[in-house]
């Protein structure tokens, strides 16, 4: 690699004509202009000038090197200035993996916290279940994955290699039909719900569930399974089933059919934003991280 500062002097010399010439426009002495100059030749490996009399001249290996000079400069320059502007947050991108639930509430919060400040800075939204999202940050198809885990669970995410940064506690609450049987009571507790039919979400979720309702004296009957949020709530209202769901879902829990309640004595999930640990000192990165912070300790499902 040939030092860019010495590309910038040799292209002085080359416009002036001459080491003094370029001393001059560019405020150094004639012994530092050499020096660089002889630098820049051992780099290369070859001689670039050739002095006939007091006139300098190109040799063919300087006349290559100034035909490109000129652009070589001025595609570093873009690339400092592009530079400047990702560092600052005037441009760049990054990329969000989340789970459904949190792409519905936390994510859009967060993309308008960052659009209100920094317009320019674009943001992709991509949908994942944990652990597939923090794979997915593994593999650097994203720059931050938002996943929960269950207190106690023994499929742990970081293991090292990750920086995580805890977004919120998200409890848990049971999705029934309105004319339950249970519906006028303000909480359940989940031995309640021991002979219901359920709905089950994805394999995180339900390895959990079925964890709890063990612990509790009873092996669930789980009827139908699905990961979409809606769906469930369809489901509920027809009468297929009951279903726990994360108190993320209340903000969006519309179904003129459904209500939900607060399951007693079940553990919260812990929601956390991650990034690859070597890259939370990038400004985007730093920036998505801090909003989820601020955006989970101004929610409470």
């Amino acid at each position: 690699m040939v030092d860019p500062r010495y590309i910038r002097m040799f292209h002085a010399v080359v416009r002036a004509g001459s080491y003094a010439g370029a001393a001059r426009e560019l405020g150094y002495s004639q012994p530092a202009v050499s020096q660089q100059m002889r630098a820049l030749e051992r780099a290369v490996g070859t001689p670039l000038f050739a002095r006939s009399g007091r006139s300098l001249r190109l040799t063919a290996a300087g006349e290559v090197l100034a035909r490109h000079a000129g652009s070589a400069l001025r595609d570093l320059a873009a690339a400092q200035n592009q530079i400047t502007a990702i560092r600052q947050l005037r441009a760049g991108h990054i990329r969000i993996c989340a789970f459904p639930s949190a792409s519905a509430t936390i994510v859009p919060a967060v993309a308008a916290r960052i659009a209100r400040r920094h317009p320019d800075l674009r943001i992709q939204l991509i949908e994942a279940e944990p652990p597939d999202s923090v794979e997915t940050l593994r593999r650097g198809e994203c720059d931050v994955a938002l996943a929960f885990t269950y207190p106690g669970a023994a499929d742990q995410l970081d293991d090292g290699d990750l920086l995580g940064v805890a977004v919120l506690d998200d409890p848990v609450v049971v999705v029934l039909p309105s004319g339950h049987r249970l519906a006028e009571r303000p909480s359940v507790e989940l031995a309640d719900l021991a002979g219901e039919r359920w709905i089950a979400g994805c394999t995180r979720c339900r390895d959990h569930f079925v964890q709890e309702c063990r612990a509790v004296g009873f092996e669930p009957d789980i009827a139908f399974t699905t990961d979409d949020n809606l769906a469930v709530q369809g489901l509920v209202a027809a009468g297929i089933g009951i279903a726990l769901m994360p108190g993320l879902v209340l903000s969006f829990l519309r179904h003129p059919e459904v209500i939900s309640r607060r399951v007693r004595k079940l553990d919260d999930r812990r929601v956390s934003a991650y990034v690859l640990r070597d890259h939370h000192r990038i400004p985007a990165t730093a920036l998505m991280l801090e909003t989820f912070r601020q955006v989970g300790a101004a929610t409470r499902p």
